[in-house]
């Protein structure tokens, strides 16, 4: 068998959901750095093909917000097409108001975003009730539009990412209604190349036998091996009615109780399967 490669073997070329500028797009600076290439798509099932076909070598895709809950069709997209997580990024999700510069908040008559992000700044929009609210398909697309068409009187509510890359003037930063929101988003790939350095979580996906306590009998050995459960997520398995999959995130210390686990797991639990072994990014 060969070597795992690590992230830094290869030229990294990278999908994400939406276009530069986006909350994906920054994910992607974040891991890979500020100048990565990126791959622009329409939805994270592009996303993905993009990855399996080898036009992008990684890819982004949020899995989760602390507000929202878990996406649970990307969980499903990362089972479908065996995709291996090398790795997470946690991202606060800021909200700024931008428009052309040269103009003020007096100056505005709408304000075009994706109806989320909209939604998410609907108490700051108590304060400017004249406003006309538009919905657009992405908040990073709102701003490129009304650049690229010189819009006056339109603003976007988008990242500071989208405001930089779109020549755009903030004119109110950290609008959105809850600050603390954030989004935790998987790095993906399709060949088991890993992250450089240390690795102490990990995901995993098994299912259980139907009788009672065969979950906790699960659970029981992660524990025994000193592993600290973060996120469990059940699953439907489409072609076994009533048959549930469980997606786990762990954590450890050292990886040889990972390694440990692992064993047991294997004979314990039904179709076990490592999808992703990282670094903890949770502060």
């Amino acid at each position: 068998m060969s070597r795992q490669l690590e992230v830094k073997d290869l030229k990294n070329i990278v999908a994400i959901q939406g276009i530069k500028g986006s909350f994906h797009h920054r994910v992607a600076q974040e891991f890979f750095g500020e100048e990565v290439e990126v791959v622009e798509c329409r939805s994270f099932t592009d996303v993905v093909k993009s990855l399996i076909t080898g036009e992008s070598t990684d890819a982004v895709m949020a899995i989760e917000n602390n507000i929202a809950g878990s996406i649970i069709p990307n969980y499903a997209l990362i089972d479908e097409y065996d995709l291996n997580i090398e790795g997470e990024v946690y991202l606060p999700i800021v909200q700024n108001l931008m428009a052309l510069p040269g103009q003020s908040m007096d100056d505005i008559e709408e304000v075009w975003s994706h109806p989320m992000a909209l939604l998410q700044c609907r108490e700051f929009f108590k304060k400017y009730p004249h406003l006309k609210l538009v919905e657009v398909d992405d908040t990073a697309g709102a701003a490129k539009s009304i650049s690229e068409d010189g819009k006056k009187k339109v603003a976007a509510i988008a990242s500071e990412t989208a405001a930089k890359i779109y020549g755009m003037d903030i004119l109110a930063d950290d609008i959105q209604t809850m600050k603390d929101n954030s989004t935790r988003f998987f790095i993906l790939n399709n060949n088991g190349r890993v992250e450089n350095g240390t690795r102490d979580k990990a995901t995993i996906k098994f299912l259980t036998q139907h009788k009672r306590g065969s979950l906790a009998a699960v659970l029981n050995v992660m524990s025994d091996c000193r592993l600290n459960l973060t996120k469990i997520q059940s699953l439907p398995v489409v072609d076994k009615p009533w048959v549930y999959a469980f997606f786990v995130d762990v954590t450890f210390k050292r990886y040889t109780h990972f390694e440990k686990a692992k064993q047991l797991l294997g004979i314990m639990a039904k179709n076990f399967e490592v999808l992703g072994e990282y670094k903890n990014r949770k502060s």
